[in-house]
C-alpha cells in the first residue's frame, strides 16, 4: 500500500512538482482547493518574472487583481446554498426596510445587484486570504504597489501585486496537458 506524507515538503533531488505544491498548500490551507485555483490563476496572468498585478486586463478594462481573481472564481460559487440562502436573507431584509419596488422584476434586479456586491465583497476577502495562505507556504510572494512608491505594507492607494516564483510556475506548466 502507497503511503503519501501528507506534512513533508518535496524531496529536493526532485525538485518541486505538482504533487508537492498540492502538499504544501494542503499543509497551509483550510481550503486548499479553493487556494489551488487562486494560484493558478495568478500563475496564469503572470507576467515577466512571474508577477501579476497590480491591474489585470478584463476585456477593455483593467481591474485590480484582487478584484479580478474574485470574479474570475465567482462562477465556481453560483450553484452553492450560500448563495442561495443571501438570495433569501436580502430579499427579506430589503422586504423589511421597505426598500422593494412592487415591480417584481425592479425588485429581483435589486436583490440582484445587492447579492453581487455582497459576493464581490466576501470573494476579494477569501482571495486574501488564501493568497495570505500562499504567501505562508512560500508558493507565492506579495507587495502594494501604487501611489508614491513600492511598499510591502497595503494602503494609501496601494494595490497588491502577486509573484509566483520561477520553480513553483514550471511545476505548474509541467502539470498542464496540453
Amino acid at each position: 500500500m502507497l503511503e503519501l506524507p501528507l506534512s513533508s515538503p518535496p524531496a529536493p533531488e526532485r525538485g518541486l512538482d505538482m504533487p508537492g505544491i498540492m502538499r504544501t498548500i494542503s499543509v497551509h490551507s483550510a481550503r486548499p482547493r479553493y487556494t489551488f485555483m487562486v494560484l493558478d490563476l495568478i500563475a496564469r496572468v503572470a507576467g515577466r518574472g512571474g508577477a501579476a498585478g497590480p491591474m489585470v486586463r478584463d476585456g477593455e478594462q483593467l481591474v485590480p487583481i484582487r478584484e479580478w481573481l474574485s470574479a474570475a472564481i465567482a462562477p465556481s460559487a453560483a450553484r452553492h446554498h450560500y448563495r442561495k440562502a443571501t438570495v433569501e436573507a436580502v430579499r427579506r431584509d430589503m422586504a423589511e426596510r421597505g426598500l422593494l419596488p412592487p415591480d417584481a422584476a425592479q425588485a429581483q434586479q435589486l436583490v440582484d445587484m445587492e447579492v453581487a456586491d455582497r459576493v464581490r465583497i466576501s470573494g476579494m476577502t477569501s482571495v486574501s486570504r488564501a493568497v495570505s495562505e500562499l504567501v505562508k507556504a512560500g508558493l507565492v510572494t506579495r507587495h502594494y504597489q501604487g501611489f508614491r512608491v513600492d511598499h510591502h505594507n497595503r494602503g494609501a492607494q496601494r494595490h497588491a501585486v502577486y509573484t509566483v516564483p520561477a520553480q513553483v510556475l514550471a511545476a505548474l506548466a509541467r502539470g498542464q496537458v496540453a
